[in-house]
């Protein structure tokens, strides 16, 4: 095809400068141009074009789409499409969406659809801890990323350096020197020395004390054991614990709304269920109002007393536990686990009830 090449650039409501969490609900629209992370592959694509004669190439248009909306709303993809096609576009790219989970996955799908129905490369980035890697990383062209929108210019200068690779035609490195997800597919490929002498480097590496380099990389599966059941659910102490968010008015403690790095402890003492003047959900990740309309949506607190009253269980705990899940990294999630149950298991409590968004 003559003339420059054509680009689209896939963004949600955030990035697409719509507003932030009460955008999420917003239909796909399409601008044409770059905006918001557009404006640095335009940037990009000049740098490459002045220092080695890149070829000549032009983000077209953005196409826009709330979280929310690409998520529960079946049609979405096929009103995404709609508005990319006309654009006649050669490469696509989504996002970044580094670590946010429904912005993820929503930039896999429409590079995965858009490389279907129009047979061109679609590149998009994330980082690790993305539910989007797992769900897409088989069908999916996934560039490594940063966990925040700090990581924007390193990530879309990958994205473009794999992008166009594809858009010429060559055949991409191994994933872990090309700086994206492993797709799972064996290419054979020739190599200096043979199977048996590698192998024996990578054994030796390993005695020495060293990370051997291995070159097809296996699944690694956390075993989890589990706790052992209680015995007697009339005599024991149930907790409620959440990662929904849920505070007082005013967010006391100063839990994170993103990537939270603590967590929260709250007394309900005697109540029978948590009133809407009192609390609120800080959490960047869903839209709250439900939950602000009425917090039993996330910490069932009514219900907990209903089961009390009918000694279906022994008592509810006087403290909730509360922090916010979203793109919070799984290290931080292991030592506030930890640090839950330390305290929870001081206090008595024999069982936990975790909610979720």
């Amino acid at each position: 095809m003559a003339g420059p090449l054509r680009i689209v650039h896939y963004l949600n409501q955030f990035f697409g400068q719509l507003g932030g969490e009460e955008a999420a609900g917003a239909a796909p629209q399409a601008r044409d141009g770059a905006i918001g992370p557009g404006l640095a592959i335009v940037k990009l694509l000049e740098q490459r074009r002045c220092e080695s004669g890149e070829l000549a190439a032009e983000v077209v248009g953005t196409v826009i789409c709330g979280d929310n909306y690409f998520i529960e709303t079946p049609t979405a993809g096929d009103e995404v499409f709609a508005l990319i096609a006309p654009y006649r576009p050669r490469l696509l790219i989504a996002g970044p969406a580094f670590n946010a989970g429904r912005y993820g996955i929503a930039c896999a799908a429409v590079c995965k659809m858009i490389g279907d129905k129009l047979g061109i490369p679609a590149v998009t980035g994330m980082h690790e801890e993305n539910p989007g890697v797992d769900m897409y990383r088989r069908d999916v062209v996934i560039v490594r990323s940063g966990a925040s929108a700090r990581a924007m210019l390193p990530t879309m200068e990958r994205m473009l350096t794999v992008a166009l690779k594809l858009v010429r035609g060559e055949a991409l490195a191994p994933a872990r020197l090309e700086g994206t997800f492993a797709q799972g597919r064996v290419r054979n490929e020739l190599a200096a020395e043979t199977g048996a002498r590698r192998a024996v480097a990578m054994l030796l590496a390993k005695l020495r004390g060293e990370t051997p380099t291995t070159e097809l990389e296996l699944p690694r599966f956390e075993k989890v054991r589990p706790a052992p059941a209680i015995v007697d659910l009339t005599t024991a102490t149930i907790a409620l614990v959440t990662d929904g968010g849920l505070v007082p008015l005013g967010n006391p403690d100063g839990i994170e709304s993103i990537s939270a790095t603590k967590f929260g402890v709250y007394d309900i003492g005697g109540a029978e269920r948590l009133e809407a003047s009192r609390y609120e959900s800080v959490h960047r990740g869903y839209d709250v109002r439900y939950v602000n309309a009425d917090p039993q949506r996330l910490l069932p607190v009514d219900v907990l007393r209903e089961l009390e009253r009918d000694k279906r269980i022994g008592r509810l705990h006087p403290r909730f536990y509360s922090t916010t899940g979203v793109a919070t990294t799984l290290r931080n999630s292991r030592a506030l686990g930890a640090a839950m149950a330390e305290r929870l298991r001081s206090e008595g409590v024999q069982a936990v009830i975790l909610t979720s968004t």
